[in-house]
């Protein structure tokens, strides 16, 4: 891969947009983890939170206003703010010099823009040096292909068929909100109405994330089906149902994957424990599997209950788990932003 940015030893300028919501903290905490060699670091967000301060490597920055930023002289921005914010912003930036990693589905599908997992398809990088827009892909598509791929690699997939079941802090602040009082009126015999759900979402399963489409799916299944492709092969068939479920932090997946070649249980095993980014935790007998419980706060995607499916053949069954705010959106910002140097 041909070089991005010139080596800095002072290290370099890093611009989180979005950088007091829920995402952008956890970027600005994966880029101290990490050490990432930021020179300065820049936090911008509306109007409503310029002024406000964070807190890097244990300085207090104070946060500025995106509207009236000028980005010259910045190298690298990560941006978690919506997908309106990246479509006005991310040209800016990019044609300021800076390379933008997106963390919206804004830029994803766009034939010139970079849909990257670091693990998974570093080589689609390259498109970056026309346009400097990076594309971060959905949370439980990310997860997903980073488990995908070291099997791709030695059995070609033909088909998947996934079932998601997605934690409320994969729609923002306010559903974690939503999630924490309804769960407390319940609990005390009250009433609670749903405002950023279609449905109560304690106590509850709601099978609709985002709106639905003309076909019959909603637009977050037509996401995870259209970027699997993208990042992965054209070729590949996929089929997604997600749903939202109550639990604060960590998607998990039920996948079904069906091969061309022949591939077992055990093959699989062996494969996932040497990929990069997985974690296997599959032990039936002492019922030992990723929980979402325990994936939270973690970097890895997990997998487990590995078994074949005796109903297809060359077929598989995987258990797959993953912080989707840290592997599911910052982390997988800053391992690009990493690449770029």
């Amino acid at each position: 891969m041909s070089e991005f940015l010139a080596n800095k030893p002072e290290g370099y300028r890093v611009a989180v947009v979005g950088a007091t919501g829920a995402v952008g903290e956890t970027m600005l905490e994966i880029l101290e983890e990490r050490e990432f060699p930021v020179a300065e670091i820049v936090p911008l967000a509306s109007s409503r939170s310029a002024g406000s301060k964070i807190t890097f490597h244990e300085r207090d920055v104070v946060v500025q206003d995106l509207e009236t930023f000028n980005p010259e002289g910045i190298d690298i921005a990560l941006f978690s703010a919506g997908g309106s914010t990246s479509l006005q912003h991310a040209p800016r930036f990019a044609e300021a010099g800076c390379y933008v990693i997106d963390n919206s589905s804004a830029w994803r599908m766009h034939d010139d823009v970079a849909l990257v997992v670091p693990e998974v398809n570093p080589q689609a990088l390259a498109m970056a040096h026309e346009n400097r827009i990076i594309a971060n892909p959905n949370c439980s598509t990310i997860q997903m292909v980073v488990a995908l791929k070291p099997l791709h690699d030695v059995a070609p997939i033909e088909r998947v068929v996934v079932s998601t079941y997605q934690a409320v802090s994969g729609a923002g602040r306010k559903a974690m909100d939503e999630l924490a009082h309804q769960t407390r009126y319940l609990l005390c015999g009250e009433t609670c109405d749903a405002e950023v759900f279609p449905a109560r979402i304690a106590f509850n399963v709601i099978p609709q994330i985002d709106v639905f489409m003309d076909d019959g799916y909603t637009k977050e299944e037509r996401k995870m089906m259209d970027e699997t492709r993208k990042i992965m092969g054209a070729d590949l068939a996929v089929t997604a149902t997600t749903v939202r479920v109550p639990v604060f932090y960590g998607h998990s997946e039920s996948v079904n994957v069906s091969f061309a070649a022949p591939m077992t249980a055990a093959r699989a095993r062996e494969v996932l424990a040497e990929a990069p980014g997985v974690c296997v935790v599959d032990d039936p007998a002492s019922e030992d599997y990723p929980l979402a419980s325990e994936a939270a706060g973690t970097d890895p995607v997990w997998v487990g209950r590995i078994r074949d499916d005796d109903t297809c053949i060359n077929s598989l069954h995987l258990w797959i788990v993953a912080d989707n705010v840290r592997k599911g959106a910052a982390l997988n910002a800053v391992q690009i932003a990493e690449l770029l140097l």
